[in-house]
């Protein structure tokens, strides 16, 4: 049993150090883009931020309709060399009113909704390989996906990514589920 924990305790330090050194690279190839609406982030602590392809006007991948006018679009979904999927997108408010986050949207995983709002309830599914992947968690399971927001200004857009263990490298089209949005099938890159 010893053995197993360490063996999750140090891929879950390898998933943070993976997310970590992501956000220190793209911290310094920035200039003076724009970031998310800091009033989307009701917590001073808002764990990995979002990682998204600033400037891409390219057609998403799938566009998932959620309740009370929320808006989902899967803008990419890379496969990296570290064994890791990392679905990037953007949560809108189509509403003409602010609209509060879901708390379904973190999933009901204890150890995720300790840690406050986020995609924590977000799943990947290998419809060939009979598997679900879940969004990671860190050393302190906290998922690795957006985080820290309560609610979204009307017609506001904030960028979010979700990070998942990678299925096999044959696997290239899964579908994308989050709680209280239709489901989607998206394809694989990398």
């Amino acid at each position: 049993m010893n053995m197993r924990l360490t063996s999750v305790a140090r891929r879950r330090a390898l998933a943070l150090a993976v997310v970590a050194g992501l956000a220190l690279g793209t911290a310094g190839c920035g200039g003076d883009d724009e970031r998310p609406n800091a009033s989307a982030s009701t917590s001073g602590d808002s764990g990995p931020g979002p990682s998204t392809q600033d400037g891409k006007s390219e057609a998403p991948l799938a566009e998932l309709k959620g309740s009370n006018g929320l808006l989902m679009r899967v803008t990419s979904a890379e496969r990296d060399s570290g064994g890791f999927v990392t679905v990037n997108g953007e949560l809108k408010n189509d509403a003409d009113k602010n609209v509060p986050i879901p708390s379904a949207l973190s999933g009901n995983e204890t150890e995720i909704i300790k840690n406050g709002r986020s995609l924590g309830g977000a799943t990947l599914v290998d419809p060939k390989g009979k598997k679900r992947y879940y969004v990671l968690r860190d050393t302190d399971g906290r998922p690795l996906t957006t985080t820290g927001f309560s609610s979204i200004k009307a017609g506001d857009v904030l960028a979010v990514f979700m990070q998942f263990p990678a299925p096999p490298a044959e696997t290239t089209e899964v579908t994308f589920q989050l709680p209280t949005f239709a489901s989607a099938t998206i394809t694989i890159s990398g």
